[in-house]
């Protein structure tokens, strides 16, 4: 006979995993203090870390990213410090994500601001960036911390291939449904519908992040349909197929406004309560 953990063990053995997540990235983000930033963000990515580049690609390997942030001369000498400010942890806790803010110090003094988002995986050598993004901060915004991200219970990871598969093609199909919905009921009701209630976006430029599905429906609105079109290039998912994260291109529909561009990298972090369960997105 099986007998449950008590609800506080259930709960307490996600928020360790968590934690062992948040310690990884703070463990990166201490060590890069002490080299350029280029090493210093590389050191983390998997060796088919997907990260935006100029080009409107995502890389495929370890090397095209650190081809991209060598593309930037100032990061050979710059220093990047970052911290996280929410986690979520998948239930095999094998994947989960971290956002944060980061400060990239060059060697004239001058500090570029930035915000980020890493979805991790958990390999052989310990937890490893999949998929990375950062967002530029014009302002020096400090954001507080968020609540992590949660299952109910851990479970054993999986390892049947039909089932993962399964899981990948799920969200691949939830992105592309919210790209579809959007152009029927516009754009802001689509980020309302498939979004999680505590959703979080890295926001613009000009500002902190945008917390809560409230604050990013009023935030990314207008009347249908949607100016753009997405769908996913790769989807990464946990073997326990409540948490993935999918990137891709969004193009936009017609002109475009001068000094925009036309296709525009994006990535988004999925949850769901389980298999079988309807995916929402919980950062992007």
């Amino acid at each position: 006979m099986m007998v449950a953990a008590p609800a506080s063990a259930q709960r307490v053995m996600p928020i360790r995993a968590a934690e062992a997540l948040i310690a990884a990235d703070r463990g990166f983000a201490q060590a890069s203090a002490r080299t350029n930033a280029i090493d210093g963000i590389a050191a983390m990515f998997a060796h088919d870390v997907a990260m935006p580049r100029l080009d409107a690609t995502f890389t495929r390997s370890k090397a095209e990213a650190i081809a991209t942030l060598s593309a930037e001369p100032r990061n050979r000498t710059a220093t990047a410090t970052w911290a996280p400010v929410r986690a979520g942890i998948s239930a095999d806790a094998m994947q989960g994500f971290t956002m944060g803010m980061m400060a990239l110090r060059d060697a004239d003094g001058t500090v570029r601001r930035a915000k980020y988002l890493s979805y991790w995986r958990k390999d052989r050598d310990g937890w490893r960036v999949v998929s990375y993004k950062q967002q530029r901060l014009a302002s020096e915004e400090v954001q507080p911390s968020l609540p992590p991200v949660l299952p109910p219970r851990l479970v054993a990871a999986s390892r049947d291939a039909r089932a993962i598969a399964r899981h990948r093609a799920s969200i691949d199909a939830a992105e592309r449904r919210f790209s579809d919905e959007a152009q029927a009921m516009g754009l802001g009701p689509a980020f309302c519908k498939h979004g999680r209630r505590d959703a979080t976006n890295l926001g613009g430029s000009r500002s902190g992040m945008l917390i809560g599905l409230d604050k990013i429906c009023g935030t990314i609105g207008g009347p249908p349909p949607s100016p753009v079109t997405w769908a996913p290039d790769a989807v990464e998912v946990a073997s326990s197929g409540d948490m993935g994260v999918t990137w891709g291109m969004i193009r936009r529909k017609g002109p475009v406004p001068t000094g925009e561009l036309a296709i525009i990298p994006y990535t988004t972090v999925w949850v769901r309560g389980g298999p079988g369960g309807v995916w929402q997105y919980i950062a992007e």
